[in-house]
C-alpha cells in the first residue's frame, strides 16, 4: 500500500527548511530506520554530499536516521536496504535525468508501490505525477522522457501561484501555461500553492495544509478544492 507525502515546497515564507512539515514527516516514517535521501536535484548547484548533509541535520533532530551519502553508485545498494525514501527539490530536469542514467526509475516505483514511504518536494513531488510536463523549472538538460515514477494520476504544479489582480505581470501566468499544456495533453493537473500537499495512503489522495488547490481538466473550467479533499474522486 502507498505511503506518501507530497509537498509545493520545502520552506515557507517566514519558516526554515521542512519546518512546517515536521509532524507529517515523523508520522510518515515513524517506523523507517534507514531512510535515504536522493539529492540529485540540488537546488543553486549545491553538492550531492552538501544537499544530504542539509536534509540529515533536519532529521537527526526529529529522531530520524537518513543513510550517508558516500557517491552515486552507491545507490542502488542503499535503495534495496532503505525503509524509508525522501527526494528533494530543485531542478525537476536534472533530478529526472540522474534517476534514468543510474535506472532507479522501476526500483523507485517498486519500493512505493509495496509500501515503503516516500516523501517529495516540489521536483521531488513532480517526478509522482503522470509526467513533469507541468513543472516551472527550465530544462537545463536533455531528458529523454517526460515520464517519472507515475505514482498518481495526474500532474502537479508545484509553487502554484494566482494572478495578482492590478499586477501588470510580465509574462505567462501559471494558469495560462497549463492551458497551453491542456492544447496538446489530456492530464488533469493540480495548482499545488505553497504551503499545501498531499497525503497519499493506497488509493486515497487527501489534500493537506494552508490553501486550497485550483484543479484543471481539459476543457473544463478550473476549479478548486479545499482541505481534506479526496482526489480519488477526481479520477
Amino acid at each position: 500500500m502507498k505511503k506518501m507525502l507530497l509537498a509545493s515546497t520545502s520552506t515557507i515564507y517566514g519558516q526554515k527548511y521542512l519546518d512546517y512539515l515536521q509532524d507529517e514527516i515523523k508520522n510518515l516514517f515513524s517506523k523507517s530506520k534507514n531512510i535515504l535521501f536522493i539529492p540529485f536535484a540540488r537546488p543553486s548547484g549545491i553538492t550531492h554530499l552538501e544537499y544530504t548533509e542539509k536534509v540529515k541535520k533536519i532529521f537527526d533532530k526529529l529522531n530520524l536516521s537518513v543513510l550517508d551519502y558516500q557517491n552515486d553508485e552507491d545507490f542502488k545498494e542503499n535503495i534495496n536496504k532503505c525503509d524509508g525514501l525522501f527526494v528533494g527539490g530543485g531542478n525537476t530536469f536534472l533530478l529526472l535525468n540522474k534517476l534514468y542514467e543510474h535506472q532507479l526509475i522501476p526500483i523507485l516505483s517498486s519500493k512505493i508501490i509495496k509500501g515503503t514511504p516516500y516523501f517529495g518536494t516540489s521536483a521531488g513531488t513532480n517526478i509522482c505525477g503522470t509526467s513533469i510536463g507541468t513543472t516551472n523549472d527550465m530544462p537545463i538538460i536533455h531528458v529523454k522522457n517526460f515520464k517519472a515514477l507515475q505514482m498518481i494520476p495526474f500532474n502537479i504544479n508545484p509553487h502554484y501561484l494566482d494572478p495578482i489582480k492590478g499586477h501588470e505581470h510580465m509574462g505567462e501566468s501559471r494558469e495560462t501555461r497549463i492551458k497551453e499544456f491542456h492544447k496538446i495533453n489530456d492530464q488533469t493537473v493540480i495548482g499545488l500553492r505553497e504551503g499545501s500537499f498531499l497525503n497519499i495512503i493506497g488509493n486515497d489522495i487527501i489534500l493537506k495544509g494552508s490553501k486550497p488547490a485550483a484543479i484543471f481538466k481539459k476543457g473544463k473550467e478550473k476549479f478548486e478544492i479545499d482541505n481534506g479533499f479526496n482526489l480519488k474522486n477526481l479520477i
